[in-house]
């Protein structure tokens, strides 16, 4: 049986979605040591058979180390590469199996990336053998790191890609016969995702131009005072995963705003939902799942009067226009799953025991 151990930060429902792949089509034992859980994103988990979770604060780094040890698994990856006590556990393994760190920022060439990258050949190469990389600009990254293109793994974040397609499929019929005019927007209620350029874009576009459209906010975090109180736009709260589908079968578009994002799953996932997507030029996975005019639209973040804008010109869509951006994020959001993500891992445990 395949051992896998995961040195994670925050566990969320897309992560546990890939390793139940791994469980489940594979057979494997898959372990993982979590941060503890955050405050904004409360997500509440069923463990499945096959699944060990250990917090992290239960163990100093010695501790951890034994631990690692004593599992001795197939497979090592480490979301980064901030936790020293994760390091420690990788550079215990790095001359016995594969052992990744996940990458999901992109190249700036900023001098602190710089000298990470001027040191990587004496700290990171000789900690890990491959960097599992969110998409493109990552692979970049990578590179500049010294990590040979054969080394480095695409689709580091996969989506809950059949929940998200089912729910496509069972809510087509509806949205053919009246397409809902909802925006939507889910994620935490902080600076970095750009909600006060969607707030103000909205607002001023409705009292320009009233219409039919709605924006339906879905979140929690430190904004929520500062959410305005408009007719046309309504405040949810958090939602957990399962509760979500009461939301994605009313609403239409998805948008997410942000004035940072490395990458931003959630975009896979509404993709695979069948949505057109409004994304700002500053989230990293609108350059796989978002192309612009063909199944959503692009705008500068920040931007309130590029925003609007694109809104017009979204709002304007008939519904066969806004059916048809829906089919296309699908076949954008099929190009990554689960059973790819997981595929991908044990395919490299498999070439390391040819080697």
């Amino acid at each position: 049986m395949r051992k896998f151990l995961f040195l994670y930060t925050e566990l969320a429902d897309y992560f546990m979605s890939c390793v139940n792949v791994l469980v489940q089509d594979h057979q494997a034992e898959v372990h993982i040591v979590r941060w503890p859980v955050n405050k904004e994103a409360p997500f509440k988990f069923e463990i499945a058979d096959g699944i060990t979770i250990y917090n992290k604060e239960n163990f100093n780094r010695q501790e951890l180390v034994q631990l690692a040890q004593e599992l001795n698994p197939d497979l090592i990856f480490c979301s980064g590469w901030l936790d020293n006590d994760y390091l420690a556990v990788a550079r215990s393994f790095r001359k016995k199996v594969p052992v990744l760190v996940g990458l999901d920022n992109h190249w700036y060439g900023s001098p602190k990336q710089q000298v990470a990258r001027l040191l990587s050949p004496f700290t990171l190469k000789r900690i890990f053998t491959h960097a599992f990389v969110a998409g493109e600009p990552q692979f970049r990254y990578a590179q500049k790191l010294s990590f040979a293109p054969d080394n480095i793994l695409q689709g580091y974040y996969a989506a809950n890609v059949p929940v998200f397609y089912q729910q496509y499929q069972d809510h087509l019929a509806h949205k053919k016969r009246s397409f809902p005019k909802k925006l939507l927007y889910v994620g935490r209620y902080v600076p970095q995702k750009g909600l006060d350029t969607l707030w103000q874009a909205f607002t001023i576009l409705q009292a320009e131009q009233p219409n039919e459209w709605e924006l339906w906010c879905l979140g929690t975090g430190p904004l929520e005072k500062e959410a305005p109180q408009h007719p046309k736009i309504k405040h949810f709260g958090f939602v957990q995963p399962a509760e979500l589908v009461e939301f994605t079968s009313k609403a239409g578009v998805f948008i997410l705003p942000s004035l940072f994002e490395p990458w931003g799953v959630v975009v896979h996932e509404f993709a695979a939902g069948g949505f057109p997507l409004v994304c700002s030029n500053k989230v990293g996975a609108a350059t796989a799942y978002v192309e612009d005019g063909k199944n959503g639209f692009s705008f500068e973040a920040g931007d309130v009067a590029a925003l609007k804008s694109v809104l017009r010109r979204l709002f304007s869509l008939r519904d066969n226009e806004l059916l048809q951006m829906g089919e296309h994020s699908v076949e954008l959001a099929l190009q990554n799953t689960p059973s790819i993500w997981a595929g991908k891992l044990v395919k490299l445990i498999k070439n390391s025991h040819q080697q």
